[in-house]
């Protein structure tokens, strides 16, 4: 599982980190660096709660890549 990290600059200056892939997971951050670090806290929080559940395959690989 990889899962991508999406970011862009809102016009009001803050950052939106979103993961496609999971969705409603998305944070925003005053900088960049901010934004990525909150959706990822969230998207771990969303699949440890799918693990809890056995909605996750065993091995999970890489989790998450950041697109420049």
């Amino acid at each position: 599982m990889n899962l991508a990290v999406e970011t862009e600059q809102e016009t009001d200056g803050r950052w939106l980190a979103e993961i496609p892939q999971i969705p409603g997971a998305l944070a925003y951050g005053v900088d960049r660096r901010e934004a990525i670090s909150r959706v990822e806290a969230l998207a771990l929080r969303v699949l440890a709660d799918r693990v809890e559940h056995g909605e996750m395959p065993q091995d999970p690989e890489e989790v998450f890549s950041v697109a420049i």
